[in-house]
């Protein structure tokens, strides 16, 4: 375990790389040393650290791990890069925009024994957090349902995936998180109604690997912009608000009621509602400070290549399931068919 400070880089100044670069450069323990983007930094996002044209400049000043925040599609070739130089990386969601792409990048970390993570950054949002570990305490009883909705209007930075890589596989990876269960199978709908070559609306329904149902409704197409993950389980349903970071927990009530009618039906019925106050740190700050730590070498929850390999398999397996109009079947380490275009 080593407390110096650690040398880092970042490559691509868009909208998630400009808010890499401030944590970054704030980060306790750690020092920007320089930042990659062809486009230069014409609004002096890179918080002082010098910008690059290159990769391969960025290794050369020598770091300890670099944050990949380029577009998608190009994912796998910057993390072999790095991989290849003996260099950790965090690699923003998801992983690489093919099934065998993240295999490629699994290995390239894994054979060289080097510390690397996934961006999902769900996972750091307190109201997540918090929920995690109820369950994981026994709080909700069995978990019957999972249901997520992420919706909100087209982001112009997106143009080379569609939103079931993109936003669809933060809910992939918060549902398996949570529940700490994997997908055993996903049936989905997608439409493109944008005009552009990705689906932009996709609605999937599944199951885990205990049974638990998944629901999940996902879209560029709303005016509203919605992140709702809802828990329903044994005794009663936890809510998370991810915008706002609440958590909320209706509990199944334990009054017994004198009406004969409702005496009769032998489900569950309302009870009290609890908002939780819990901590809001930043999400970004979180993840930055987990994958710092185990940089160090401490133990630290972070994503693993392994998880987002897995995430976006399941993603692969939407797609699939959207062109064959057939419910596709999962299990660990299943070779998702051809990585799909649409």
């Amino acid at each position: 375990m080593s407390t110096a400070v650690l040398r880092a880089g970042l490559i691509g100044l868009g909208s998630m790389g400009r808010n890499h670069a401030r944590v970054l450069a704030g980060l306790e323990g750690v020092e920007l040393v320089g930042v990659v983007d062809p486009m230069g930094d014409k609004n002096g996002w890179a918080q002082g650290a010098p910008v690059l044209s290159a990769v391969d400049e960025l290794i050369a000043l020598g770091i300890d791990y670099a944050v990949v925040a380029c577009p998608t599609a190009l994912h796998e070739e910057v993390g072999l890069q790095l991989a290849d130089a003996d260099v950790c990386a965090l690699i923003e969601k998801p992983l690489a925009d093919t099934v065998e792409g993240a295999r490629r990048l699994v290995e390239a970390f894994e054979s060289r024994g080097l510390v690397a993570g996934v961006g999902h950054i769900e996972r750091c949002n307190p109201a997540l957090r918090s929920l995690r570990s109820r369950l994981e305490a026994g709080e909700l009883g069995d978990v019957f349902q999972v249901v997520t909705r992420r919706q909100g209007p087209f982001p112009h930075r997106i143009a080379d995936v569609g939103v079931v890589k993109d936003l669809a596989t933060h809910d992939i990876d918060l549902t398996g998180w949570v529940t700490g269960r994997t997908y055993a199978s996903i049936a989905a709908h997608t439409v493109s109604k944008s005009g552009r070559p990705h689906e932009d609306m996709v609605s999937a329904v599944g199951q885990l690997s205990d049974g638990t149902m998944v629901n999940h409704l996902v879209n560029w197409l709303s005016p509203l912009k919605e992140r709702f993950t809802s828990v329903t389980g044994e005794r009663g349903c936890y809510i998370a608000d991810t915008l706002t970071a609440d958590l909320t927990f209706h509990s199944n009530a334990a009054v017994t009621t004198e009406w004969e009618a409702l005496r009769a039906f032998r489900g569950v019925s309302e009870g009290d509602m609890i908002r939780y106050a819990i901590p809001k740190r930043e999400p970004l700050l979180v993840e930055h400070e987990l994958f710092r730590d185990a940089v160090r070498g401490e133990a630290a929850d972070i994503c693993t290549l392994r998880q987002g390999l897995r995430t976006v398999e399941v993603a692969a397996a939407v797609l699939e399931s959207s062109v064959s109009g057939s419910t596709v079947r999962l299990s660990d380490g299943r070779q998702v068919g051809q990585e799909l275009a649409s």
